[in-house]
């Protein structure tokens, strides 16, 4: 069946919420209910999801958020219920510095980490949805393109702790960072990689080359998988000179020249499932293999373990703005912010994190090109026995210098299932 007959004959399909055994509801629209419930003729639930954007814009309460943080003293902290931030990284780790806030472990750093202080849930609107270019919604796209520019003055840098990942061993006894022990306790993981691709701007090779290394890595890595599915990918380099443009419709991805500096995580109880299902049954957004699943087989795949994974790897040794990841047991029992990505034909379901102390970050400094650092982005899994899902971000280096070369890696996403 073809993607497009696939998508004639789709019905939308419904995750209940599997939230993990013990965790405390998410703050999240609708009780948390997906947004393919309120598919209207095949829009899986963008209208309603713009309508609800546009009715949190005008509670007013992002404005309230925003006028706090902005009448704080200059240069001082803004003082939080979490204790004292900044809305620069120089204030922050000047504030380190002078206070001597942080005592690091050997092969650890203190450093500001962004967080978000807005415990609500957000919505944002892709660049290619097509409300950005019709002139009949102008007026709507006016007070969504504020609210987009609205969304990092929200955003504070709080003093944290950074633990090296490969001494995990030191804060795990017995736990080995390459190991998917260490994936299913702490949701991050390190494995190795002598890549044969050349060229990671030139995503036919990378689909061509690096998807199928990446499957047969994971594949060794959970000797208890049945198989593994890469189904896209981005490039991250902010100093590449090329073309940059995204082209869906060729599964090229472009070229980032901004680097994700939010605690975040790409999916959640929600869009976990339904993410694997559009692939399986539809197709879309699928750079990797073409998956042709009717809906009984997705429903008898989807009935056993997967997992989705994130894989970053290094095309030189990563110098400014590392990838970093956060330990599930630090978080498990902290209520996540759903934050809605709202395309034309999807409402994609990410989630935001607010500060805490005890929230383990980690990191491979100087991390090499044959280092691919893994996270855990869901766990269909929901008894606690294993991590649900990491976070992450990047952050400054504070011992490098700010202008060294920034971090250029190609990340890929993938789901093993078990």
């Amino acid at each position: 069946m073809s993607q497009m007959d696939a998508t004639k004959t789709w019905t939308p399909y419904v995750p209940s919420l599997q939230r993990t055994e013990g965790q405390p509801p998410p703050i999240a629209a609708n009780g948390g209910l997906s947004y393919m419930s309120f598919d209207r003729d095949g829009d899986a639930g963008t209208t309603v999801a713009l309508n609800d954007a546009l009715a949190q814009i005008a509670e007013g309460e992002s404005a309230r958020v925003i006028d706090m943080i902005e009448k704080a003293p200059p240069g001082g902290p803004v003082m939080t219920k979490w204790g004292p931030a900044f809305r620069k990284f120089e204030e922050c780790a000047d504030y380190i510095r002078k206070n001597n806030a942080i005592q690091a472990p050997e092969g650890g750093l203190a450093l500001p980490m962004p967080y978000t202080i807005y415990e609500r849930p957000t919505w944002s609107v892709v660049p290619s949805n097509g409300v950005w270019q019709d002139p009949a919604r102008a007026d709507m796209a006016k007070i969504l393109r504020q609210n987009e520019q609205d969304n990092k003055r929200r955003d504070l840098w709080f003093p944290h702790l950074m633990r090296d990942a490969r001494r995990i061993a030191e804060y795990y006894p017995g736990l080995r960072p390459d190991t998917p022990e260490c994936m299913d306790k702490l949701g991050l993981s390190l494995a190795h990689l002598e890549s044969e691709c050349t060229n990671f701007y030139d995503s036919a090779e990378v689909e061509r080359v690096f998807y199928p290394e990446i499957e047969k890595l994971l594949l060794e890595f959970f000797p208890d998988a049945t198989d593994a599915l890469v189904y896209n990918h981005d490039v991250f380099d902010k100093d590449y000179a090329g073309d940059r443009t995204e082209d869906q419709d060729n599964k090229n991805p472009g070229v980032n020249a901004r680097y994700a500096t939010l605690v975040h995580n790409d999916l959640n109880d929600n869009s976990g499932r339904v993410r694997c299902r559009e692939l399986l049954t539809r197709n879309l957004r699928n750079f990797g293999r073409e998956q042709h699943y009717t809906e009984e087989e997705a429903d008898a795949k989807m009935s056993r373990r997967f997992v989705s994974i994130n894989l970053a790897k290094p095309m030189e040794t990563v110098q400014q703005f590392p990838f970093v990841l956060a330990a599930w047991p630090s978080f498990a029992d902290q209520p996540y912010m759903t934050n809605y990505r709202i395309y034309d034909d999807r409402v994609g379901e990410t989630t935001r994190f607010t500060y805490r102390a005890e929230h383990e970050w980690y990191w491979f400094p100087q991390q090499q090109p044959n280092e691919v650092s893994m996270l855990k982005c869901y766990d269909s899994v929901t008894d606690g026995s294993v991590s649900r899902y990491s976070f992450h971000t990047a952050c400054i280096d504070p011992t490098v210098p700010l202008d060294a070369p920034c971090r250029k890696n190609v990340v890929v996403r993938a789901y093993v299932f078990f």
